[in-house]
């Protein structure tokens, strides 16, 4: 009857080493899932911020695409009438020409100071601030480049690429083209 009291009482609980063990064992396991989720939410992008980016890449692409491509600044007298680079008085190339307008910019060639270069923009065409938040602020790089295009030549194609961060190492990148096809278009 002794073995049956022994075993009896040996089944009745845990022992204050074995709580503690098991507290020991899961407060490692609970700091070490806590650990794992603070550093997927600290490197994870916040899903706002890309939408803000993509929104700006998007805006910023279109601003560029719907500027003239000229041959001639407008301010040009042969603008409406010159059949190529040659004949104008001010032909339009990389960078803004003397007494050109603010943004939105009267031509393609405007956006950028030389071919391949980005030029980085903070603002909107109206000067308003692209602001992320926590005093972080969007940079949007833009870069031209002339590319041949489907039979057209370089000098008659240019491929705009639109970059803005959104998170340390994460990009949204936007490509778009511009051809020539109304150069003495100058309303």
């Amino acid at each position: 009857m002794s073995i049956n009291r022994w075993r009896h009482r040996r089944q009745r609980g845990v022992t204050l080493v074995e709580v503690v063990l098991f507290i020991v064992i899961v407060g490692v396991a609970s700091v070490g899932i806590m650990e794992v989720m603070r550093l997927t939410t600290q490197h994870s992008a916040d899903p706002q911020l890309r939408k803000q980016a993509l929104a700006i890449a998007e805006g910023m692409l279109e601003e560029i695409q719907l500027a003239r491509f000229t041959f001639c600044d407008p301010l040009d007298p042969a603008a409406e009438t010159a059949a190529s680079p040659a004949a104008c008085t001010i032909p339009e190339g990389p960078g803004q020409e003397a007494g050109g307008v603010p943004r939105p910019f009267d031509n393609v060639n405007d956006y950028v100071t030389a071919y391949g270069t980005p030029v980085a923009y903070a603002t909107d065409a109206q000067g308003n601030a692209w602001a992320a938040g926590a005093g972080q602020q969007y940079i949007a790089r833009v870069t031209i480049t002339q590319e041949a295009l489907n039979g057209l030549p370089a000098t008659e194609s240019l491929r705009i690429r639109v970059s803005v961060a959104y998170a340390p190492g994460e990009d949204i990148v936007l490509d778009g083209y511009r051809v020539r096809y109304a150069p003495n278009s100058i309303p």
